[in-house]
């Protein structure tokens, strides 16, 4: 079982977004999950797509960096993203990261005219931050906007269709008691998911190894 968490803060320790990324740590480690952390701005990710890359990408031509990338998400069940909402989008070193690694031949293919996606069998979960209110967003129908383009619309497209995510608001103003129950959540919604996944592992081997 592999967990692979991709983690997009310029804070990467004094943030809100840091203590989200520790409790799903936490909640991995304790399930004795192989856990991989990627912090992008620790990684000094360089998120430009070139024009020579794109059109390598279809040819079949990966940079040896992306090429890592491509085989920590091929070889992972369970994929985590933890990030801040900026303009209604990720940060611009995690849509530079999913610009360059989510590329044609590893994330998707073309077939008969049709796109098909190539992550199929993975489980997604998405912890985002917002300084606005959740709420609001919810009576806007922003939340549903931001899950039809930033969650369903673009991992479904690469195959991953089992995806929970996750909204955090006010967490500015928010006192500790707040931010507390919300790793709590974070924790817990971790857990369940991998605990879902050590399950279903368990049923399919014992069905091979009878």
């Amino acid at each position: 079982m592999k967990h692979l968490i991709i983690f997009a803060h310029p804070n990467g320790q004094g943030s809100f977004n840091h203590s989200v990324l520790e409790a799903v740590v936490r909640s991995s480690q304790e399930l004795n999950v192989e856990t991989q952390v990627r912090d992008l701005y620790q990684l000094d990710f360089d998120p430009v797509i070139s024009w020579a890359e794109l059109q390598g990408a279809n040819q079949g031509i990966t940079p040896a960096e992306i090429r890592e990338e491509h085989r920590l998400i091929r070889e992972a069940d369970l994929i985590t993203l933890v990030y801040p909402l900026w303009w209604m989008g990720f940060p611009a070193i995690l849509k530079g990261y999913l610009d360059r690694v989510l590329s044609h031949g590893f994330a998707y293919k073309t077939e008969d005219g049709q796109s098909v996606g190539l992550l199929q069998g993975k489980k997604m979960q998405q912890f985002i931050t917002l300084g606005s209110n959740v709420e609001k967003y919810q009576q806007l129908g922003i939340d549903k906007s931001l899950r039809d383009c930033l969650v369903d619309g673009l991992f479904n497209f690469c195959g991953i269709t089992d995806i929970q995510h996750r909204f955090f608001g006010d967490i500015h103003i928010i006192d500790d008691k707040a931010r507390q129950q919300m790793l709590e959540d974070v924790a817990q919604i971790t857990s369940q998911n991998l605990t879902a996944l050590l399950s279903a592992k368990e049923i399919s081997n014992s069905k091979e190894n009878p």
